[in-house]
């Protein structure tokens, strides 16, 4: 099986299991987010790069902190979703803790859903109210086996922490953007940013990043920046 194909089924296979997630799950198709997958240049693919974009270090970090407006998009297909997240573990191993928004247009027009996952368990929708233009912070932390997810939309005033027991790598940290269908809406503005981007405390720029690329469709890619003079903000643009 082709590395595309195990992508889409790893995202088919989630979708499946998160319609059976109930208590605080959102009324919308729930749908899922998961490890760094490098698709496979020279296996016969188009794809130019995996499906996360952003930033990620690699090591056994305690916390992962960082903040983004939520861009206003333009849906151009019921396929189109993605959203940006902030994570522990994926890269380099098979579970993610992740907490972030994701923008889905299944319905036919742009739905912002604040998440958390515990993958390869299901995520979990909030029904708090998101909308385009929100400024959010996420938070990840670990302690031994113990995880706490926050997110906070701070233009709302709203914050969900909630707290997961998981037996995890620990292999890197990151802040990115994802589309598990490889479909991406119109971004307003062309660019999702970060800021306060923290790992253990620490700046980014002084956790030794990598940067990947996220794949649009096969045709697009979405590549972040470089990290600013801060080293704790960037941005990622289509091209």
């Amino acid at each position: 099986m082709s590395s595309t194909s195990v992508t889409r089924v790893l995202a088919a296979a989630t979708l499946a299991a998160a319609s059976l997630v109930a208590g605080t799950a959102a009324a919308a198709t729930p749908v899922g987010f998961g490890p760094q997958m490098r698709f496979g240049h020279g296996s016969g693919t188009s794809f130019s790069g995996g499906n996360w974009g952003g930033y990620v270090s690699f090591g056994s970090f305690t916390t992962a902190t960082a903040s983004w407006t939520e861009p206003a998009v333009t849906c151009n297909s019921s396929n189109d979703l993605f959203a940006p997240w902030v994570g522990i573990d994926g890269d380099g191993s098979s579970s993610v803790e992740q907490t972030g928004v994701a923008t889905d247009c299944s319905s036919g027009h742009a739905v912002y859903q604040g998440w958390y996952e515990m993958y390869p368990a299901a995520p979990v929708y909030y029904s708090n109210p998101v909308s385009a233009g929100d400024h959010f912070t996420a938070t990840v932390t670990r302690s031994g086996t113990s995880y706490k997810l926050d997110l906070t939309d701070t233009t709302k005033g709203w914050t969900k922490t909630i707290t997961k027991s998981a037996n995890a790598k620990h292999s890197s940290a990151e802040a990115i953007i994802e589309s598990p269908t490889d479909s991406y809406p119109t971004i307003s503005g062309g660019k999702v940013s970060f800021t306060g981007v923290k790992f253990d405390g620490k700046s980014l720029a002084s956790t030794s990043p990598q940067g990947l690329d996220a794949d649009d469709r096969g045709s697009y890619t979405w590549s972040p920046g470089s990290i600013g003079s801060d080293g704790q903000s960037f941005s990622l643009t289509r091209h």
